[in-house]
């Protein structure tokens, strides 16, 4: 009876894990603070109050929470010689992990709509993405994250475990502990293709499709407004990659590759929710006013107290 997965991290070298540990560790601090920052400007500041602005004030806070959902419990395991977390640990990560990918993918698509909008049928944006819809399209996006995650738990909870129980990654997710299953993998891994994989390229697929109609959009009326349009839309698309590159590999691809599906979850899970509030911070004219608004109104009121 399985009651506990042991993790073999990313080395054995008690010198890479040191500067492994710092690595991470400075990562994960300018995810929550990046992340935290624009939700917290664009909370605080009326001009970034817009549907576009909403919609990537949850990616981030979707961001911060995916990436906490693995990355301090692999900062903490760099000093650890037994790289333990409890059964019903393993499970809380993998349901957490979809529960979260699967509200971003809804949030990202979302995203390219709302884009798709803006340049395509301007004159109807505001009424199409009213406050009503932008909330029901984050409502949407939670709760298909929710109903994602607890499909993917219920598949989870029934693999028969008997004995192995070391865990070749840094957190617990389905592709890895299938490998360890007392039953034939085959099978099992089809499932986990036909279930993640799917969904994962098909909403790829569909975003590339809706980018594509934007991008041919903007070259057929150029504009005054249109190196801005296409300014957000390379922010946009370049986020869209960084997520979606590595799920297909992780899910979809049928010959996986030990050291790269590390660098894939490694990337997926630190390097990405750092690199998308610097993209859309340094590519966004509206969100480098915000923030030098925001440092002067935070310059002003310390002078005042």
């Amino acid at each position: 009876m399985v009651t506990e997965f042991i993790f073999l991290g990313l080395s054995n070298s008690q010198g890479l894990q040191i500067f492994l540990f710092v690595f991470f560790f400075v990562f994960y601090v300018g995810i929550v603070f990046g992340n935290l920052l624009i939700v917290i400007t664009m909370a605080s500041d009326s001009h970034l109050h817009s549907p576009m602005y909403f919609l990537l004030a949850n990616l981030s806070v979707i961001d911060l929470c995916l990436s906490s959902v693995t990355a301090p419990k692999m900062i903490a395991d760099f000093f650890s010689k037994h790289k333990v977390i409890s059964f019903k640990g393993c499970f809380a990560q993998i349901f957490l992990l979809h529960f979260f990918g699967g509200s971003e993918l809804v949030i990202l698509i979302a995203m390219a709509f709302d884009r798709y909008v803006a340049i395509c049928k301007p004159l109807r944006y505001s009424e199409i993405m009213c406050g009503n819809v932008c909330i029901g399209i984050a409502a949407a996006a939670w709760g298909t994250g929710f109903l994602h995650s607890v499909s993917q738990l219920a598949f989870a909870v029934n693999l028969p475990f008997c004995g192995p129980n070391k865990v070749d990654s840094f957190y617990c997710d389905l592709p890895r502990l299938i490998k360890l299953t007392c039953t034939d993998t085959y099978r099992l891994d089809i499932m986990v293709i036909a279930n993640s994989g799917v969904l994962a390229v098909c909403s790829f697929i569909l975003l590339i499709i809706s980018y594509s109609i934007i991008l041919v959009t903007i070259r057929n009326r150029p504009s005054d407004r249109s190196s801005k349009a296409l300014s957000t839309l390379t922010a946009h698309i370049t986020v869209v990659l960084l997520f979606f590159g590595p799920c297909v590999f992780i899910y979809a691809w049928p010959f996986p590759v030990k050291s790269l599906d590390k660098f894939l979850a490694v990337f997926d899970s630190v390097v990405t929710p750092l690199l998308n509030p610097i993209i859309y911070t340094l590519r966004n004219k509206d969100m480098k006013m915000a923030l030098k608004r925001l440092r002067k109104w935070n310059v002003n009121f310390r002078i005042n107290f």
